[in-house]
């Protein structure tokens, strides 16, 4: 692509990062924080983004050596560290994750649903009805969202500065509530509510596979990413702000969806309905985003022979059919368990951040293994300060693995869940590279490898020698 022919600049780097990391799910961990430790969760916030800024100039050093790979942290760790973190980071660390994340997404939607119009039917219903409508429309290939999801971003996160600054200023129809501004015990309890932070800035490297577009890149891509996660936290600091002005925190801890109560709190029943209107945009518009994405990772990655071969099938709209199905079927599973429970969606938010954050480790270590085996290798942008930031990214978010929940008992249960799936995927991977993939488990790729993994002609050779099957 032509110099001339980049149209993106650094403002629609910012806008893109803060779009795809907002969720109504991002409100529940807002809620939940702020009802459990008050206004100082804003700190716990702070120290969140500044280490998911460590991430996001880990990933653009990575995207930086490899420019132009469209699987991003799964080809980073094929260079660094070979198949088998791979494998298990992409379908544990990424694939379940976001599957897991719109399940709760969907499970909240249907909570507001029921709460704004009270039908006599099953909350679940609503989530029912909205994921058989999204893979239909996936199955015929039509991407029903693609052309209103910059606006359900700019819908929700306005609502939120909008809503956030009546309530910090005081100027909500509502009844003020009078309540002391830390809940905090110790400053233990803040750091541990950093973990249920981390959920608010989670997904900004999702701008990187369109770096390629945008002007100046070395400059705008990480900048973006990282002044999007700054005006994240400060929307969100305005939010906790008016929630500490109408809403109680121990109704805001214990919703299932904290936007709802606030709204009606501040602004009566049309501030419910407001936030329910554009909450379930969001969601809507999110579910289909992650079908599609998700649906064609997989055929990619069965492509690659990572996966059964059944996830690259496709049926006569080019869909990758099975793809669309299994992803829906599962996000309306975990809908499920987590269904109108405020306890099971904060658990399962947990679980997938903990998912996240060993992804995020990897991309440090990525970083970290390929500045030791490729010193010279060009790249436009580098993490400053040497070896710092990484080192920095992977102590801050082991700790909070380690810290991810101030009860011990729901503590040992999310690191249970964590560890039973990563086991499972660690026995599945070890066999299916060994026997299936014919490559060695624990060798690292060689870059050049990797970056010819890009190309068709790469796969029909391997087929074609009988090395895949």
């Amino acid at each position: 692509m032509a110099k001339n022919d980049k149209k993106l600049g650094l403002g629609s780097v910012v806008s893109i990062s803060v779009g795809l990391v907002i969720a109504t799910s991002c409100l529940v961990s807002l809620g939940q924080g702020a009802g459990t430790i008050g206004v100082v969760f804003i700190g716990a916030m702070i120290f969140a983004c500044l280490l998911n800024m460590t991430t996001v100039a880990s990933l653009s050093e990575l995207n930086a050596l490899m420019p132009n790979t469209t699987g991003g942290l799964a080809q980073y760790t094929l260079a660094s560290m070979g198949p088998f973190p791979t494998l298990i980071s992409m379908v544990g660390g990424y694939l379940l994750c976001n599957i897991l994340s719109s399940g709760v997404e969907a499970s909240i939607f249907s909570y507001a649903m029921a709460e704004t119009i009270p039908l006599p039917i099953p909350s679940i219903a609503y989530t029912f009805v909205m994921t058989v409508i999204v893979m239909i429309a996936n199955l015929y290939g039509v991407d029903m969202f693609a052309k209103i999801q910059n606006l359900v971003a700019f819908l929700l996160v306005g609502s939120m500065v909008v809503m956030g600054a009546i309530g910090m200023l005081g100027l909500g129809t509502g009844h003020m509530v009078h309540q002391p501004l830390s809940m905090a015990s110790d400053f233990k309890d803040v750091v541990s509510m950093a973990a249920v932070a981390f959920w608010l800035f989670i997904g900004a490297e999702y701008v990187i596979p369109v770096s390629k577009d945008v002007k100046n890149a070395k400059r705008n891509v990480p900048l973006g990413m990282m002044i999007g996660l700054g005006l994240i936290c400060l929307v969100q600091s305005i939010m906790v702000l008016g929630f500490h002005n109408y809403t109680a925190w121990d109704e805001l801890a214990n919703s299932a969806a904290p936007h709802l109560l606030y709204g009606y709190n501040l602004l009566g029943t049309g501030g419910k309905v407001w936030m329910t209107f554009v909450a379930a945009l969001a969601v809507v518009s999110t579910q289909n985003s992650t079908v599609n994405g998700l649906a064609r990772i997989s055929q990619g990655m069965a492509k690659m022979n990572m996966m059964p071969q059944i996830f690259a099938k496709k049926n006569k709209k080019n869909v990758p059919w099975f793809g669309v199905i299994f992803v829906s079927a599962f996000i309306f599973l975990f809908a499920l368990l987590s269904n109108g429970s405020s306890d099971a969606i904060s658990f399962l938010i947990l679980v997938g951040s903990v998912f996240w954050m060993i992804s995020y480790i990897l991309a440090h270590i990525d970083v970290l293994i390929l500045r030791k085996r490729l010193p010279k290798a060009p790249r436009s942008f580098k993490v400053p300060c040497g070896k710092l930031f990484p080192i920095i990214g992977i102590i801050g978010t082991v700790y909070m693995v380690l810290n991810i929940s101030s009860d011990p008992t729901e503590r040992n249960q999310i690191w249970l869940v964590t560890a039973v799936v990563f086991l499972i995927l660690a026995i599945y991977s070890f066999f299916w590279i060994k026997y299936k993939m014919k490559m060695k488990v624990f060798k690292s790729v060689p870059l050049e490898k990797v970056m010819a993994m890009e190309s068709d002609a790469y796969y029909l050779a391997r087929k074609q020698r009988g090395l895949w099957r």
